[in-house]
């Protein structure tokens, strides 16, 4: 019996048989399970995200598309290497999928003029390219994305008249003559370079992420989180994955924010707003009221990396998924300047180090002044740790000052913490 529904004994059997095979290649065939769970979501983009963030604790790297690596689905690469599946990009159909898988069987493409020439160009449109280019699927064809996209144009054109000449049956009569194509610039491995790629400035990683974001629904070749990823550890107390889950307590969460849809309340006619979410473990909507928005609104953007405060409403006690309603928000980028945050130099008796160094580490602190109190941590032997604080010296709380420190004394040695904790 279960919840008053009598089960018969053959078919929970058969469950626990299910369940034992799919432990036992998630415990023997990681990565493999994994690429198959996520091939079977492609296209939902909340599960394809949870999977990945679970492929991720489990030490499995998921990464970006690649045309001469990806397959339709997601595919294993390597020893805990998954590869993402080129048919969960947006804007990329399956004829074009299957024309470029079909020509990458003659070898790699080499350059993007090789891609070009060596697809078909009826199915395999401007758009299409465009698409595989902001996803990374072309990073291994040289140059950057800004660089790709800049020639894009050049070599369609050239692969585009090349195709022609092939229908109608022409060839290159010094080409022909000479045994080779002489002609060709396509880099294609027929005796011919690609044309070199024009200079232009590479994306910043934020045009980059959110490329990929309107590409493949979520990020993949980093997020904009990543550079906050300590402060997601001191300053929260839960994730996006674990929201729904009902508690009479205050709660802290890091996220980005996706997507804002703003509405009209009904009874008050005040602006309220829903907000898509999403931290390293998922995506979710959370709600604002009316007062809140009303103070909140101007600081809330997409993309830009926010701490979240709120709770949930007692009537929601006991519903399966309560929703997580927003009380304030307050920006990463105004946590390290308030100062909330201190670098912390962990120091023991016995430790052997190099004449001059902590001149080294003084100079290194000056060079770059900020709000973040400066902590010497000192372990006696005794297991007792004595804290200094310096009145004079503060640093910014950045990653070239972890780098500096870090290379000076080693890396478990320099940490972030908040500010006196």
């Amino acid at each position: 019996m279960a919840n008053d529904v009598i089960v018969h004994n053959s078919h929970s059997v058969a469950y626990s048989v299910v369940a034992y095979h799919t432990a036992f290649l998630k415990a023997h065939h990681p990565a493999e399970f994994m690429a198959a769970l996520l091939s079977s979501n492609i296209g939902k983009t909340e599960e394809v995200i949870k999977y990945i963030a679970e492929a991720r604790e489990m030490q499995i790297e998921v990464l970006a598309p690649d045309v001469n690596e990806s397959g339709w689905r997601f595919t294993v690469v390597g020893d805990k290497r998954v590869r993402f599946g080129l048919g969960a990009i947006r804007n990329v159909g399956r004829g074009a999928i299957d024309s470029l898988i079909g020509a990458k069987t003659e070898g790699p493409f080499t350059s993007l003029y090789d891609l070009c020439s060596r697809v078909d160009l009826r199915v395999c449109n401007k758009r299409v390219f465009e698409a595989l280019i902001a996803a990374g699927a072309c990073d291994g064809l040289g140059g950057h994305r800004a660089q790709l996209l800049a020639a894009l144009d050049h070599a369609i054109n050239e692969a585009s008249l090349r195709q022609e000449e092939t229908a109608k049956g022409q060839v290159s009569l010094f080409g022909d003559l000479l045994g080779d194509d002489a002609d060709d610039t396509t880099g294609s491995g027929n005796g011919g370079a690609p044309p070199p790629l024009p200079s232009v400035p590479v994306w910043s990683e934020s045009e980059r992420l959110t490329r990929e974001k309107e590409l493949l629904g979520f990020y993949i070749s980093g997020h904009p989180l990543e550079p906050y990823r300590t402060e997601c550890e001191l300053f929260t107390n839960s994730t996006v994955a674990q929201l729904g889950n009902w508690t009479g307590d205050a709660v802290t969460i890091g996220v980005v924010v996706t997507a804002i849809k703003k509405q009209i309340s009904k009874r008050s006619g005040a602006e309220f707003a829903r907000l898509t979410v999403e931290d390293f473990s998922g995506s979710s909507e959370v709600l604002v009221f009316p007062e809140a928005w009303a103070v909140i609104a101007e600081r809330v953007r997409p993309d830009v990396p926010l701490l979240l405060k709120g709770g949930y409403s007692r009537k929601d006690q006991g519903v399966e998924s309560a929703t997580f309603i927003v009380d304030t928000v307050t920006r990463f980028a105004e946590v390290r300047a308030n100062g909330e945050l201190a670098v912390a130099i962990d120091l023991s008796r016995g430790l052997d180090l190099a004449p001059g160094v902590m001149d080294d580490v003084r100079a290194s602190v000056e060079a770059h002044e900020g709000s973040a109190p400066l902590e010497l941590r000192w372990d006696d032997g005794t297991g007792r740790i004595i804290r200094f604080r310096s009145k004079s010296l503060t640093v910014a709380a950045s990653p070239a000052i972890l780098s500096d420190l870090r290379a000076l004394l080693g890396a478990d040695r320099v940490r972030l913490v908040r500010a006196g904790s």
